[in-house]
């Protein structure tokens, strides 16, 4: 997987992408905000250490936002679903249960209007 492929996986908005890759982005998504988070907490008050990790978390969290909605519309591209449903994903509490859909929902075997198969642009 090049960097291209990465950049179209987390940033891209055509094609599908299947319930693992979904799954796995969100995952490393989380891991990145929880340890900027985490970082952040345990810094010292009195150093500059505390706003770089501030602004390194709040620069993650823009990031991964962007990223969650290219994430959910291939999500939903791949069955066969319009990416506006995507707005689920920041609901309270719906999102919780549209995430877990968008992770157990199979995708529609062979192409669809969205791409010709899973985890590939269209």
């Amino acid at each position: 997987m090049g960097r291209n492929d990465l950049t179209w996986l987390f940033f891209g908005f055509s094609g599908r992408i299947s319930r693992m890759a979904f799954f796995l982005a969100g995952l490393l998504w989380a891991v990145f905000q929880a340890f900027a988070l985490y970082r952040f907490t345990v810094a010292e008050q009195a150093g500059g250490a505390t706003n770089i990790w501030a602004m390194l978390f709040w620069a993650l969290f823009f990031l991964s936002v962007w990223s969650s909605v290219a994430l959910g519309v291939k999500r939903l591209h791949d069955f066969g679903k319009p990416g506006i449903f995507t707005v689920a994903l920041f609901i309270p509490m719906v999102s919780i249960i549209a995430f877990i859909a968008l992770c157990f929902w199979p995708g529609d075997e062979g192409a669809n209007r969205y791409g010709t198969r899973t985890n590939a642009p269209a």
